[in-house]
């Protein structure tokens, strides 16, 4: 059974027995959460979010930048009105630059990806504050509170970066 099938299965099981279809469309928490899609972050769980809580936008790193057009929107038409940022331990984005990705696509490509920034980052503590910093200096991204966490991936605790 491949993984599609599975999730199928697994559906079905979870829509036999939902409960949730009138949920309104903007979060009940006006908070938008831009955090790394890494398999091993369950965002609802390390947080204690329900479905129609908040939106979860996830990338690579859970970079702003990447999440910006999401934010927008999330704004200004959904009415949020606070942001988190969640990076976490041992992310994959420490262990590379955009040169290395740029020559293995390349390598097994053989396409030029040289005008994309993958955004890869050295300093775990200082991406987020980078982040937070990005946010807050957007004209796009209104002045709201902006709180950023490093999820460790270890414990399960997040740590509130300052």
């Amino acid at each position: 059974m491949s993984v599609a099938q599975q999730f199928e299965a697994a559906n079905a099981q979870y829509a036999a027995s939902f409960t949730k279809g009138n949920l309104a469309l903007p979060p009940q928490r006006k908070v938008a959460i831009v955090a790394c899609m890494d398999a091993r972050l369950d965002t609802a769980r390390a947080l204690g979010l329900e479905e129609g809580d908040a939106h979860v936008i996830r990338n690579a790193g859970g970079r702003v930048t990447d999440a910006l057009r999401s934010i927008i929107i999330s704004q200004q038409l959904l009415g949020t009105r606070e942001i988190i940022i969640v990076h976490h331990t041992d992310c994959g984005m420490l262990t590379f630059t955009d040169e290395v990705i740029r020559g293995k696509v390349r390598a097994e490509l053989g396409q030029n990806v040289d005008y994309i920034s993958f955004l890869p980052f050295g300093d775990l503590k200082q991406s987020v504050l980078d982040d937070i910093k990005i946010l807050k200096e957007s004209p796009l991204v209104l002045d709201v509170p902006v709180t950023g966490y490093v999820y460790e991936v270890e414990t399960g605790k997040i740590v509130k970066v300052e």
